[in-house]
């Protein structure tokens, strides 16, 4: 308890300070704002969390970040050591004692509140993270449909709400099975009105009552396991920005179900190709798949959520050239709470955001790349000018003239100060200039990328 009792007064002194004044927002998550995972796997246990991250809000906000996903709110069957992803009871967000425990891993309902609250006070939305394919920790029952006892008794939640019973899961008397199964746990039938009346089909559910203290957006995890049109359905209902997570590398199933749902997706093949070409200095690879249809922001960037790692996966471990693609290239970028809190240079994302934020607009064009180089230009839309990017993943100094005919006639600034200082060049009028990137050595301080704009913006 004193432990919560530092992070609330920490809480309530950050949010007092002036120095923290609600920033002009450039980007809303619905127009393509930078979101903050804002959890990683087993985060501390105790109830803290949702205060750990309230008190982080008004620095985030000032950074940029546009939203916050939290991990999955309602209480799970392994109580205060879950992370959401084995949901008991849904309507129990931390304020009824079962499981072992009345508040979650991560706080108690009213801690959420005030979090979800403070987030709105800051100009950020919060995504919620929706456990829908799977249930766990009910009672064993007789299941005449397995001809077994199952654990699929859930008469028992606290709560008294979306009770259910072996029927309301596969198989049963409506369907056997459905597109996928998670870890052995019951499997919601989707089909069944009563999981569709208590999950989102009405102003009783799940969905009307995460609205109902704040939510705003959804991430949908495992996706993989039922069918697109329930997240269509709940859109319908509920509205809001969304995501599904769709773990694979087939660029036509992610967008296949990315249309159906009405949900972005996480770009899993970007995310695969930054991990051939930034770890192991193969840029051509990364080109090949941007080029040919290979990622799922090369076919369509408006359903693109990308990212550098995950609670899930953490495979990309030269992550600044990682940062510096995916906060100047097109689709939604996402930062990992860890990237950003304990492992990489703060002020060097925050800098990559403000860049997302003001300057990075419009098409893409490559115009150099080889095995450890990568030169693009976004030409521009709207209020953001474009701007050009500059990877270089060798260990010294590299310098390229590239044709940059947005540019021409033009002043261009460099943006990251990773140059060693202010660096101001004048592109020709044919649209020619010399350009160059630091090497890629974060530890003695140079991060391997320049950024480049007109001069003067911001």
């Amino acid at each position: 308890m004193a432990r919560k009792a530092a992070v609330a007064v920490l809480i309530a002194l950050l949010i007092s300070m002036s120095l923290f004044a609600v920033p002009a927002r450039a980007e809303t998550l619905e127009n393509g704002g930078v979101i903050m995972q804002a959890f990683y796997w087993d985060v501390p246990m105790g109830g803290i969390w949702w205060d750990t991250i309230r008190a982080k809000v008004p620095e985030w906000s000032q950074a940029g970040i546009a939203a916050i996903w939290l991990p999955p709110a309602s209480k799970g069957m392994s109580g205060n050591y879950s992370m959401g992803y084995d949901p008991y009871d849904y309507f129990d967000l931390g304020e009824y004692d079962q499981k072992g425990t009345v508040e979650t891993r991560f706080g108690s309902k009213d801690e959420l509140i005030a979090l979800i609250n403070t987030a709105h006070a800051y100009n950020m939305k919060v995504i919620a993270d929706i456990v829908i394919n799977h249930r766990a920790g009910g009672d064993l029952e007789w299941n005449p449909f397995v001809n077994d006892y199952t654990w699929t008794d859930f008469s028992g939640v606290a709560s008294g709400k979306y009770t259910a019973c072996y029927l309301d899961f596969h198989p049963n008397d409506v369907s056997y099975a459905d597109e996928g199964t998670f870890g052995g746990f019951p499997d919601i039938d989707h089909d069944k009105e009563w999981n569709q009346y208590w999950l989102w089909k009405s102003n009783e559910s799940y969905a009307a009552y995460l609205r109902s203290i704040g939510i705003d957006a959804w991430r949908f995890d495992y996706v993989k396991g039922y069918p697109a049109w329930v997240v269509n359905s709940w859109l319908s209902y509920w509205g809001g920005w969304a995501v599904g997570e769709y773990w694979d590398t087939n660029v036509d199933a992610l967008l296949n179900w990315a249309y159906a749902s009405g949900a972005k997706v996480f770009d899993f093949p970007l995310y695969y190709k930054m991990d051939e070409a930034f770890d192991n200095t193969n840029i051509p690879a990364l080109v090949d798949a941007l080029q040919n249809g290979g990622t799922v922001v090369s076919r369509d960037p408006f359903k693109a959520v990308t990212f550098v790692a995950n609670h899930d996966t953490d495979i990309i471990w030269n992550k600044y050239p990682a940062y510096a693609f995916i906060l100047t290239y097109e689709g939604q970028p996402m930062i990992f709470y860890r990237d950003y809190e304990e492992w990489l240079n703060k002020d060097k994302l925050i800098n990559l955001i403000w860049i997302h934020d003001h300057l990075a607009g419009g098409s893409t064009t490559i115009v150099y790349y080889d095995s450890d180089e990568l030169i693009f230009v976004r030409n521009g839309y709207g209020d953001k000018p474009g701007l050009i990017t500059y990877i270089n993943l060798g260990s010294s100094w590299a310098g390229r003239w590239v044709y940059v005919p947005k540019f021409a006639g033009s002043c261009i600034h460099e943006y990251t100060g990773n140059l060693d200082g202010w660096v101001d060049k004048w592109v020709d009028y044919s649209g020619w200039v010399y350009l160059e990137a630091p090497p890629h050595d974060p530890a003695n301080g140079y991060y391997g990328y320049s950024v480049w704009s007109y001069c003067g913006v911001g």
